[in-house]
């Protein structure tokens, strides 16, 4: 059977996406999802997007990592978004579904997709990290050069670490600046670094704000694949609403695939 997929990057963060509005594709089968996010003898891709019918809403983004795990993915959902407008699902606005609930989205005239992330009410607060759940976990790590991080090792040793092996965390590596930070992320469910990860810039962002103790702004954040902003608001209680994730998503091929 053929199978036409597309292939969708958010600065370095790439994607397999398909159209499963007609229930083509079997998103039981994690093997095959495996097989077609290899780098090497499939697709590859940091993760397989599948984009469904929902009442109610534009879409449901079901979202499965390279190992055929499932999580919210901030890059992936405007990859979902970018391309919900290629198809003509939605024309600049979008509502859809995705594992963490319904969030919404704008597309702009060239093709910068802003999401909205759920609020962030929890954030934990080590001698020497934090840790903040935004849609996904992530575990953030300051260090003076995020060039000179040997992400995969470290990355990994706190992934597997005794209170993260059982559900994993994401791992980030940064640097603040006056204006921002750079970033290097460590995924868990790729088990690898990835050039970018939405959840984790955002994160990292809101880390960013409770550090320099600021109360709303936009926070330019710098990652391997590119530049992303993210957008807050923090409340008289601490908490961050009005968050934001803003930057390029873009289709990179289309194919089709013998399965």
């Amino acid at each position: 059977m053929g199978l036409t997929f597309y292939k969708y990057q958010g600065t370095g963060n790439d994607f397999v996406m398909i159209d499963n509005r007609k229930n083509v594709f079997d998103k039981s089968n994690l093997r095959l999802i495996h097989e077609l996010c290899d780098r090497k003898f499939g697709i590859g891709a940091d993760g397989l997007i599948l984009i469904e019918n929902i009442d109610g809403l534009d879409f449901n983004m079901i979202y499965f990592n390279a190992d055929g795990s499932q999580s919210f993915c901030g890059n992936g959902s405007r990859c979902a978004v970018s391309f919900a407008s290629y198809l003509g699902i939605i024309g600049t606005k979008a509502q859809f579904l995705a594992i963490d609930g319904e969030h919404e989205a704008w597309v702009n005239e060239k093709g910068e997709v802003s999401l909205k992330m759920h609020d962030v009410e929890d954030i934990e607060k080590g001698n020497d990290y934090y840790y903040i759940n935004t849609g996904s976990p992530h575990y953030i790590i300051e260090v003076r050069d995020v060039d000179e991080v040997n992400v995969l090792e470290l990355g990994r040793k706190v992934r597997n670490s005794n209170r993260f092996k059982d559900e994993g965390t994401n791992v980030n590596f940064v640097h603040y600046r006056s204006n921002g930070l750079d970033i290097r992320t460590y995924e868990r469910g790729v088990e690898d670094e990835t050039l970018s990860c939405g959840t984790g810039v955002t994160a990292a962002a809101l880390s960013w704000a409770d550090a320099t103790k600021s109360i709303a702004g936009k926070v330019t954040v710098n990652t391997k694949g590119g530049t992303l902003h993210v957008a807050y608001k923090r409340n008289d209680l601490g908490n961050f609403n009005d968050i934001w994730l803003i930057g390029p998503a873009e289709m990179v091929f289309k194919g089709e695939l013998l399965i």
